[in-house]
């Protein structure tokens, strides 16, 4: 039976929430007159919701936005075109940022999948990020070869039910021609991993300065980091798996979380 590994974006291939990201944001409603930045604490609380142009929409509905700016928009259809315009330029922003190299990868990231590409793992990467800024990292982070043998990239508005619903995981599932119980996730936040537990897939937790505090109870195991010989080692914060990863979360170990029974009340 084929399996697969199916890495989330941000935060698991890079740390790109509070150093890409949220610059972005922030970097684009200044350029475009919008007097409005998020602090690295407001940007955190955010992170809850789904899909940047959902997080950028929920502040007109916050009365310090309204105030703040004062030319926004109040019909829904020009807000609408307003936060597709803010989410255009951010991306092109982003990407600069991605490209400069100031973003680096994830511990562990690129070993662990060219590890899994050699023992026959096909590879996925499945965020609600926008497409562009999702390629820009998957190519900064592992190189173009690696890269380009990822078998199914998904980002942005693939799906209308964004995490922590499965349907993202599922449709991934789906392209890879693999069944969810043959599937292994990576994710750094709670939504991440609701989204996963849903799935019927199993799920490594690598918690993320945004996401340590956050409930990863439906997680395999949870880890600081993937892991890599000579660098960041990895540190195990929670383990309802029978891995047992000593320095660097390894293939043997995916292996083993994946012949793991299901978590209890894992559902579609």
């Amino acid at each position: 039976m084929k399996k697969a590994l199916i890495f989330d974006c941000d935060g698991v291939l890079g740390d790109t929430e509070q150093f890409g990201h949220l610059v972005a944001f922030n970097q684009m409603w200044k350029e475009l007159g919008v007097p409005w930045a998020w602090t690295v604490e407001e940007y955190g609380r955010k992170l809850k919701i789904g899909g940047g142009k959902e997080r950028m929409a929920s502040l007109f509905s916050e009365p310090a936005f309204l105030k703040a700016w004062a030319a926004a928009p109040a019909d829904e259809a020009a807000r609408k075109d307003t936060v597709a315009a803010w989410h255009k330029r951010k991306t092109e922003i982003y990407r600069e940022i991605i490209r400069s190299g100031r973003i680096p990868a994830r511990s562990g990231v690129k070993r662990i999948s060219e590890e899994a590409l050699a023992t026959g793992w096909l590879l996925a990467v499945a965020s609600t990020s926008a497409p562009e800024a999702v390629n820009a990292v998957l190519r900064h982070v592992m190189g173009e070869a690696t890269a380009g043998r990822f078998s199914v990239v998904l980002a942005g508005d693939v799906v209308k039910a964004k995490k922590p619903a499965p349907d993202i995981y599922l449709m991934a599932a789906q392209e890879l021609g693999v069944p969810p119980e043959a599937c292994v996730v990576v994710e750094d936040s709670n939504n991440g991993v609701e989204s996963a537990y849903r799935a019927q897939m199993k799920c490594v937790g690598t918690v993320s300065g945004y996401t340590r505090a956050e409930d990863f109870s439906h997680a395999s195991i949870v880890l600081t980091c993937l892991g890599d010989p000579g660098g960041e080692k990895c540190e195990v914060l929670e383990n309802r798996s029978a891995a047992r990863p000593v320095g660097c979360f390894r293939v043997g170990d995916l292996e083993t979380v994946l012949a793991g029974g299901a978590l209890e009340g894992a559902s579609r």
